[in-house]
This record gives C-alpha cells, structure tokens and sequence, in this order.
C-alpha cells in the first residue's frame, strides 16, 4: 500500500481530534502528565471521552500497565520520502545498554526539564542520536502515547524526513539504522503476534519481523498503532 505526502499528512492531522493530549513548557511536562488522570482515561480528554494510550497492555491482561507516575519521553517516527515511496527510518539501540540493549527503536528518550514540548524533545534526541537535524523534519502530528512495561510513557512524533540528510550515530547508544518501507508497515500479513513467558505468566507482543531484523516490543506497537491511522483498520488481535 502505497501513500501519497498529502493522504499521510490528512490521516495523521484527522487522528489529531481524537488524541486530547495536554501541551505544556520545561518542568510543567511532568507535573501534567503524572497529574491524578485515571490512567484508562487519556491525559486531557474530556470525561468519557475514549482511552488513547497505548502500551505492553494491548495483548495482555489490564496488569501489564505500569504503575504512576510515569517517566516522559518521546520519540519521533521518521517518514523518509524517497522516490520509491515513504520508508520509516528506525534505530538498533548500543548492545551494551543497560535498558533494552540491542532492541529496534524510533531515535528518541527522556523529556528533560528544559525541553519545551515533546515535540521538541523528539527532535533534539533524534539529532542527539544519529545527527537528523530538525531543518530536514517537517513533524505533522503525534500518535497516541505509548506505556512501556518499564516505567516511560512515550509521545510518538511524526515527522516527514526530506531526503539529502547525513546522519552521525552516538555510538555510545545506536549501534545502526536502516529503514523500512511504510508499505510493509501497512501490509496486515506482516504483523505478528507471539508470546514469552515472563515471571511465570505469558506475555504477547507484536512483531514486524523484516529482512534480518526482529522489530517488537513497544516499536512494534507503536507501528502497529501507524498502520491503524494511515490505512483506517483496526489491527488483528486488539
């Protein structure tokens, strides 16, 4: 499934109405976020209004979710604009890590004090990690955020990358990067879900499994929640 540059940016602007989300400055990020909202309840919707989060949740029982309050962050979720159609460019994270080590992920992390938004913050950390710098980045919108089993509550970015830009990696935490066609993103016969046990319990996740790399975990989901907005289905198992 091929998409045009004005069909992306309708999809993600329309999903804009249904995400609710608070926007704040610096410091006031996390006395928002981490504010008394029930967390089946997305921050800043009206009472009633639909969950938007997402998370290690999705396929398994409602105890997956961490508990609050939740460390910020936020990645961006790199649409390439090549000649042959979009690509989402995706990192393999340092394997000497101490969280998550060796795992595909959108460059991004931690909002800081001094960040001005989410938005920002992805920008800085994707320039941080690989050298995108944000002159190449036009962000057209966010997908819903993301609660890792781990602690973070992530804000996924979009952002239509213009090609011609050189990319310099922190060695120290992305070992690589590489991109995938947003058409094997969208094809549902390349989603998968599979299962390991953890603590005695089994655990499902999704899995994108591409060429040589194993894409799953909270990437995974949060490209399954991409396909979900750009092609207007509902993904199998949810």
């Amino acid at each position: 499934m091929q998409m045009s540059r004005t069909q992306v940016i309708e999809r993600i602007s329309a999903a804009q109405d249904q995400l609710g989300r608070r926007r704040g400055s610096g410091a006031a990020i996390r006395q928002m976020l981490h504010d008394d909202t029930p967390l089946d309840q997305p921050v800043g919707a009206p009472n009633g209004a639909p969950a938007t989060r997402r998370g290690d949740h999705d396929l398994n029982d409602a105890d997956m979710r961490p508990d609050p309050p939740l460390v910020p962050a936020a990645v961006l979720v790199p649409l390439v604009e090549r000649d042959e159609g979009y690509t989402v460019l995706l990192t393999q994270r340092a394997a000497d890590l101490s969280k998550h080590a060796g795992q595909i992920s959108f460059p991004g992390g931690r909002i800081e004090d001094d960040d001005p938004s989410p938005e920002l913050a992805a920008l800085r950390e994707a320039e941080e990690e690989i050298g995108l710098t944000a002159d190449y980045v036009d962000v057209i919108g966010d997908l819903d955020i993301y609660e890792v089993r781990t602690g973070f509550e992530v804000f996924p970015i979009v952002g239509l990358v213009r090609p011609g830009f050189d990319l310099t990696l922190d060695q120290g935490e992305v070992a690589d990067v590489f991109e995938v066609p947003l058409s094997f993103v969208l094809d549902p016969g390349n989603h998968h879900r599979q299962g390991r046990t953890f603590y005695g319990k089994m655990r499902y996740f999704y899995v994108l499994p591409f060429e040589d790399r194993y894409i799953w975990g909270a990437t995974a989901g949060m490209l399954i929640n991409l396909y979900e907005v750009l092609s207007g289905e509902k993904a199998a198992w949810r």
